[in-house]
């Protein structure tokens, strides 16, 4: 089980769930000092220490290094969960040239996804409700660091992991994938703001552990009991709305992706 965005928040809550079913557990967070903090408590909650591996999403080849560091570790991995993600609180554009919340919570993850793909047996991509605000233009990924609004290129990352979750069930038959959203969940999201980061800790919002219930049941559930490229919250199937269900547009969407990430369409 490789679980990215593992330091903290839902992705620590779900790998400490997993360690503790008997999983094996590989790691993935951007800064070295918490993701051996959330390796000690994995092991302290299973007994075993997971393997862990740095990347930062904001950088293309971090993800590419990444890939190439677990395929030459890991000859099956049996889920991929897709957990990593931000809250952009202003205009940031990556050493990529994309504006940082479509690279961090879809592009990165999409490439990562493309190049362990063949070993991969189920993908689990959190996604959100968010994606009610999302405005994506497959021919313009760039269009939130125009008239930015965090919460408007947040929802437009947010819808297009739903789209890449569905297409990539229709174009990768031999990957179980599904995305899901974990509700509003009291995380390390928004900690560059006091104002967002206070409303955070103050708001009666669900812990990472409730939040990250949804991601370890399709992690362990029966493909037979679950819909194909669905979006599930609180371990039941949702319908997104129809801008993050549309098939021609989650196909320009992953065109524009491989091009934007340099593999082939």
């Amino acid at each position: 089980m490789l679980v990215t965005g593992a330091s903290s928040g839902i992705g620590l809550a779900a790998a400490i769930d997993l360690a503790r079913r008997g999983d094996q557990l590989v790691l993935v967070g951007r800064d070295p000092s918490r993701l051996r903090a959330a390796a000690d408590e994995v092991r302290e909650a299973s007994g075993e220490r997971p393997e862990m591996f740095r990347a930062d999403f904001a950088a293309l080849d971090d993800v590419r290094r990444l890939a190439e560091q677990v395929r030459a570790a890991y000859d099956r991995i049996d889920v991929l969960a897709n957990n990593a993600g931000a809250i952009v609180l202003q205009p940031i554009t990556t050493v990529d040239g994309f504006e940082l919340s479509i690279q961090a919570n879809h592009l990165a993850p999409f490439l990562l996804s493309n190049l362990l793909a063949d070993r991969v047996g189920r993908m689990v991509v959190t996604a959100s409700g968010a994606h009610r605000s999302g405005t994506l233009d497959p021919d313009d990924l760039n269009r939130p660091l125009r008239r930015f609004r965090p919460m408007g290129a947040y929802g437009t990352s947010k819808q297009a992991n739903i789209l890449f979750t569905a297409e990539a069930a229709r174009r990768w038959p031999d990957v179980d994938s599904y995305c899901f959203h974990p509700g509003v969940v009291r995380t390390r999201f928004g900690n560059e703001s006091r104002l967002v980061s206070l409303g955070m800790r103050l708001l009666p919002l669900r812990g990472p552990v409730k939040g990250a219930r949804t991601l370890v049941w399709l992690a362990n559930q029966d493909r037979a009991r679950l819909i194909g490229g669905g979006y599930y919250f609180d371990c039941r199937p949702r319908r997104p709305l129809r801008k993050a269900s549309d098939p021609q547009l989650a196909a320009r969407l992953w065109a524009a992706s491989a091009a934007a990430v340099g593999l082939p369409a």
